[in-house]
């Protein structure tokens, strides 16, 4: 089983006696840490460190930590285990619990960072849910996310981690490119209704989840490795009986990498491709100029060749510009007919007929591969998983309305899959 680490930092140390006074030179190196790192000077810090924390992390990452984190505003004593003082961190990006270690010598010799626990409140619009933040720190980012858990509930309950699709589309399910639609928060309380918690989040790079990693640098399975890590934080969590993964449009494929050889239960592909990404947008550039169409091809032909294009078409910047080009072509490595086969878990896939971006027939080629998976067609569903009409210009204008409701098919079919895993 493959298990991220989480924390930045951390030397191997152990920890003695308790105590609820913080000492005064780790008061003293607190506050030069603080003032070292939100004056943006990596090289100080580095010097506070012992051989072993200076064999182990450089100035640059101590310098990439504050593009991920924000400024750190203040800092709150929690206890002293001898070498260890904790510290409740309030960083621009969200609270972390902070564990400092020194040596005789007064050196840095271990630095943890891990998620705060912070207090739940109920969502404003649904009174039977409990809200939670979660903010996880992985090796280049930091993941935020929404822990959704219904009340009064007895014992554990299933948890399902909901992968958003494509491009900047945030947790709720909204994209500053035009989608208004809140559809994974409704399904989070539809979910929350029938006795199943959902963990929803911002891909790294998108809403509250910051990272170092350039979009040059961006590859499809840094979104991957990124669920994993959600994985084994919701496994480690004594309140959930079991993982589902749903991933929905390219969350799909994000959700089978992840799942593979993991603790997940159940994996639920909902408007999933059933094709490479180089033929799905060949597909959708049918109707393009010839010109477009062949530039695509070149470009594609080059990449599957290990070669990269410079100069691109104007008409073909938006989805194949040089600092993108790398993550297309980690993408298409990934063929999702061959990614289901490797899940030995109870699958669903969903599919809706007025669907303008996915169509029946990708179902049906997941379905084709993976023979013993759950398929779902609910007529009339369109992308952003509501009533959609036929019509293309139509079924866009929905995406913009946040107060049309789910598809009620889909919410029943998601709670009886998940019912049903033993």
């Amino acid at each position: 089983m493959r298990k991220l680490f989480v924390l930045f930092i951390a030397a191997s140390f152990t920890a003695s006696v308790y105590g609820q006074t913080e000492p005064a030179n780790y008061a003293s190196a607190l506050a030069r840490f603080k003032l070292f790192y939100n004056t943006n000077k990596p090289d100080s810090i580095f010097k506070m460190f012992g051989p072993t924390m200076a064999a182990a992390v450089s100035p640059a990452q101590l310098s990439a930590l504050k593009t991920q984190l924000g400024a750190l505003k203040q800092t709150t004593f929690i206890a002293f285990a001898d070498p260890t003082a904790s510290y409740t961190a309030e960083f621009e990006n969200g609270p972390l619990v902070l564990s400092l270690a020194m040596d005789k010598t007064g050196k840095i010799v271990g630095l943890g960072m891990k998620p705060a626990e912070v207090k739940a409140t109920p969502l404003a619009d649904d009174p039977n849910l409990t809200e939670t933040p979660v903010l996880l720190k992985v090796m280049s980012a930091s993941l935020s996310g929404t822990l959704a858990i219904p009340k009064n509930t007895t014992g554990k309950i299933p948890v399902v981690l909901i992968i958003a699709g494509s491009g900047p589309t945030d947790r709720d399910g909204n994209n500053p490119a035009g989608v208004s639609s809140n559809t994974y928060k409704m399904l989070a309380s539809a979910l929350g209704k029938n006795g199943i918690a959902t963990l929803r989040y911002d891909k790294r790079l998108i809403g509250k989840s910051p990272s170092t990693t350039k979009e040059k640098d961006l590859r499809f399975e840094d979104y991957s490795d990124d669920a994993i890590a959600l994985i084994n934080m919701l496994h480690e969590d004594a309140r959930f009986s079991k993982i589902i993964v749903l991933g929905h449009s390219e969350g799909s494929l994000v959700g089978m990498l992840a799942s593979a050889d993991q603790p997940v239960s159940g994996y639920i592909s909902v408007a999933g491709a059933g094709d490479r990404i180089d033929k799905i947008l060949n597909v959708q550039l049918k109707d393009q100029p010839d010109y477009i169409k062949n530039g695509f091809k070149k470009i594609m032909d080059s990449l599957a060749r290990g070669k990269f294009t410079d100069n691109v078409d104007p008409g073909l910047y938006s989805i194949l510009r040089p600092s993108v080009q790398h993550y297309m072509l980690s993408w298409m490595m990934h063929d999702p007919t061959v990614e289901i086969k490797r899940l030995k878990i109870p699958i669903l896939i969903i599919q809706g007929t007025t669907d303008i971006q996915v169509t029946v027939g990708d179902a049906q080629k997941l379905k084709k591969a993976k023979s013993d998976a759950t398929l779902l067609i609910i007529p009339g569903m369109s992308h952003i998983l509501k009533e959609g009409p036929a019509d293309k210009a139509a079924n866009a204008a929905t995406y913009k309305d946040p107060n049309l409701p789910l598809k009620p098919e889909l919410v029943t079919g998601i709670v009886d899959f998940i019912k049903k895993i033993k």
